[in-house]
This record gives structure tokens, sequence and C-alpha cells, in this order.
């Protein structure tokens, strides 16, 4: 038995490799010579199987909270002075178990469901704007906007603070882009003025309930526990970071591939039922969470490998998504194919299993079809600009497409 470190593994440095099919071939060599990979910080998996186990193991818990130690952040800067409570993105153990079980409830398939309507009322809205003109930058006209007002509907925050919504989750999604140092002030500043405004709608909510989640969160209950008002801010926080960025750039990665496969959007348009399995197969080939990050919270010992204390593993979810031990042509993408025996990983798997998932897939699942029949004869207008590789939810930073024009 040894350790990982004493491993001759192949290294693996996706951040400096330009383009996606090259990162993929690059993951596939390495997945090739060894199950593991070395990276920068620590340990890539790049198979299915490796990525599902470490995730499933709760010895290996959630790097989210070493986000601010990873930028070479001080204890005492303003950003770890401030952080008042921990996020249910990164909590572990009991207390993550606690939470989980008391809004599981809140975020069910028949949830997501009674949103639907809403959801296409704004997205209809949006390509209403520009679909005569046979022309759009789909992320600045419909990526970005479409989710807050959703998860503003969500939360029973009014029509009227959507921009507020849409400047604070810009701001707290800038802890993920590998800029914390200069990012920080306005991340700070952005949770604050959220927290007094969540504060103030709880105690609105708490003497005058309504069909939203929020007031289904504060009458969560089980055995006699209930979320404490500290505990709801940081859950309606959690919503919104994780069910913005997440849901825009998967629109985007999901129409720029679409894009590439002209003969699949002309289905998904006559053929609206696909949008299911349209979801699952653009997030699996192209996804727009690529991967995510584990400490060893122990000593672990894995594949009679000892993971120390402290070591970083890094489960690729675009090297897993496209195991050929997994998916027959897995570089295919063909939204006719019946679904694989498991789940693609873009939603995680394991006890940090993407909560909103339902939600997300909803959203989806509604925008896909209305724009692959509102906009026939989709073209790539110009050249995609993509996100830095830094970024930690990735896509299209610019989408120009053109159509035939419809009304």
């Amino acid at each position: 038995m040894v350790t990982v470190q004493e491993l001759d593994l192949p290294e693996l440095n996706l951040a400096e490799i330009e383009g996606l099919a090259e990162k993929q071939a690059a993951i596939n060599a390495a997945r090739k010579q060894h199950w593991l990979a070395k990276g920068p910080f620590g340990f890539a998996l790049t198979r299915y199987e490796d990525c599902v186990a470490v995730l499933r193991d709760r010895r290996f818990h959630s790097a989210a909270s070493l986000i601010t130690q990873m930028a070479g952040l001080p204890d005492d800067h303003e950003l770890n002075k401030g952080r008042r409570r921990e996020s249910i993105l990164s909590m572990e153990g009991s207390g993550h178990d606690r939470l989980r079980r008391l809004v599981a409830p809140a975020f069910t398939p028949m949830a997501a469901d009674k949103l639907r309507p809403f959801m296409r009322s704004v997205i209809q809205e949006l390509v209403d704007r520009v679909v005569a003109s046979g022309r759009t930058e789909l992320i600045a006209d419909v990526c970005e906007p479409y989710p807050i007002p959703i998860i503003c509907e969500l939360l029973g925050a009014p029509k009227e603070d959507w921009k507020l919504f849409s400047a604070w989750a810009t701001d707290l999604l800038a802890i993920f882009n590998g800029t914390l140092a200069a990012d920080a002030s306005r991340i700070i500043a952005a949770r604050d003025e959220l927290d007094v405004y969540m504060t103030d709608l709880i105690v609105r909510r708490r003497s005058t309930p309504a069909d939203d989640l929020l007031t289904a969160l504060i009458a969560a209950e089980s055995e006699g526990d209930r979320l404490s008002s500290e505990e709801l801010v940081m859950m309606c926080e959690a919503v919104l970071i994780a069910g913005t960025d997440t849901t825009r750039n998967q629109l985007a990665c999901a129409v720029a591939l679409f894009s590439q496969h002209p003969g699949q959007w002309r289905l998904l348009a006559e053929d609206p039922s696909v949008a299911p399995r349209a979801v699952e197969e653009s997030m699996r080939v192209l996804g727009a969470v690529r991967g995510t990050a584990r400490f060893a919270s122990v000593n672990i010992e894995y594949r009679d490998v000892i993971f120390p204390k402290g070591t970083l593993v890094f489960p690729s979810f675009i090297g897993a998504n496209n195991d050929e031990a997994v998916w027959t042509n897995p570089a295919e993408f063909d939204i006719r194919k019946p679904p694989a025996s498991q789940p693609h990983l873009t939603f995680g798997s394991g006890i940090h299993y993407c909560l909103g998932a339902n939600l997300a897939r909803a959203e989806l699942q509604e925008a896909l079809p209305l724009l692959a029949q509102r906009m026939p004869d989709l073209e790539i207008d110009g050249q995609i600009t993509w996100k830095p590789t830094t970024v930690g939810i990735w896509g299209p930073e610019r989408l120009p497409l053109r159509f035939t024009p419809t009304s």
C-alpha cells in the first residue's frame, strides 16, 4: 500500500489546455494510464466509478469551505471575519444531514413543476423580443435574465426587486471566479445587503404566509425541529448562488451544443416531448459544472492507495460523463439515445448532490423546446467567446446567433 504522493501518475493540468475537445483528449489519455492523474493542486479522478465513489464517501469533504484558504486569504481577512454562518453548500456531517432533511420537501419535482407556467411566461417574453430580427446575442438577451425572475418568484420577492437580485447574484458568484482577493469587498457588500433584505422578508412571511419557497422553509419541520431565522437567510443565499449561474451557463452550453447539431435542434422543435432527454444529454456532453473538489478529512484508504488528511482530489465530470465504461460512443450527441444505466454527474452525487436539480431541469426543459421552435435554422453568427477556464461555473460569455425570423 502506498500514499497517493508516491504513485507514478500522468500529469493533467486542464487550465493550460485550450478547447473542450483538447481537454477531453487529455483526460482520455490520462485515464488510459491510471485511474488518477496529478494536477497542480491535487489529484484528478477521471473515471466515472471513482468519481462516484469519492463523492459518496463522507470522509471526503467539500472543498467549498476552503475557498478563501485556497485563494491565499489570511484568517483575519474581512471575508473570513464576516463569515457568520456556514453554508449548506459546504457543511458536512450531522449538521448538513439535518438541513437537507428539513428542506428536501421544498425541492421535490412537484414543487418545481408548480413553477413551470411561470418559467414558460418568462422565457416566452424574452424570446418575443428577439425572434423577429433573426439575430440574438443569447447570453445578454436570454440566458442572463432568465433565471432571476424564477428565483425571485420561488422566494416570493416582488418583480420590482428582480434587478437587485440579479446584481447580488453576480457579486456573490464572484467567489468562484479565481479572483477572490480582488472581489472580496463586493462579495461582502452583496451578502450583507441580501441578509438585510431576506431577514425583513422572513419577518413578513412569518406573519403573512404565501405560496412560495420561503413560506415552505419556515413551515418545514422534522421531529419538532425547525430552521432558525439565520438558517433561513443562509438557505435563501444558497438558492440564489446555486440556482442562478448554473442555469444561465447550462442553457447557453446546451444551445451552443445544439448549434453544431442542426438535426437535433429540428427534432427538439418538432417533438418537445424529447426535452427531458435533450436536457440530460446536453448536460452530459457539455456541462456548465465540469468538476468539483473534495479533501480528505482524515487519512483515507481507497483502492489500496492512502490519501493523507488534507489531500485535495478533483472528480472530473468531463471525464466521468465521457467514460466509455458507462456510455456507448460518449462523444456522440444524440437526444434520441435511451438513457444510460447511470446518471451524468453534472449535478454531482452523494450528500452534496444538487438540491435544486429538479428546478434546474424544469427551467431547461421549458426553455430549450421553445427556443428550438422560435429560432429555426439556428447557426453561430460569428464566434462564440467562452469564459476563462478559471471560472467555477463555465459557459459561453458571448453566443451570437442567427436564425430564420419568426413572429
